[in-house]
């Protein structure tokens, strides 16, 4: 996710309205990742946002985390199962799905990660930076 942009204040909520989400550290900059992972997790491409470390949520009796590796977490509600976040545990942020935000209609897609496993299936047309799972791998590197 881009760090250069400026800072949103984001809500969102699941589908059944037990859990709430509010960053003051969010962007409104939309990345997609190709990931098996996250395709696995949530059926198709991870279409996200950014929210930063400044993240709470309402209802955290209904959140539910998986630790889907030594690097990532993801949260759920456990009511709906509405899909609420990614962790990334070394940084502390907060990526949301883009459909669970009230500013949704404001987003603009910024970037596509994973692009050399994405499958052939399914394409975007926007004009995004495109970065393969080497570079990924290599931003986050020592």
């Amino acid at each position: 996710m881009s760090s250069t942009s400026s800072l949103h204040h984001l809500t969102g909520h699941c589908l059944c309205g037990k859990v709430g989400m509010q960053s003051n550290s969010g962007t409104l900059h939309a990345e997609v990742c190709h990931c098996g992972m996250c395709r696995k997790w949530s059926g198709g491409p991870y279409l996200a946002v950014s929210a930063g470390t400044e993240v709470t949520f309402s209802g955290e009796d209904y959140v539910s985390r998986f630790s889907s590796s030594d690097w990532g977490e993801r949260g759920f509600c456990k009511n709906c199962g509405t899909h609420l976040f990614y962790f990334l545990k070394p940084t502390g942020q907060y990526i949301v799905p883009a459909g669970l935000l009230d500013q949704e209609s404001q987003l603009e897609m910024e970037q596509q990660i994973f692009i050399d496993k994405k499958p052939a299936y399914y394409a975007f047309s926007n004009n995004t930076k495109n970065l393969t799972e080497e570079e990924v791998f290599a931003q986050f590197a020592p």
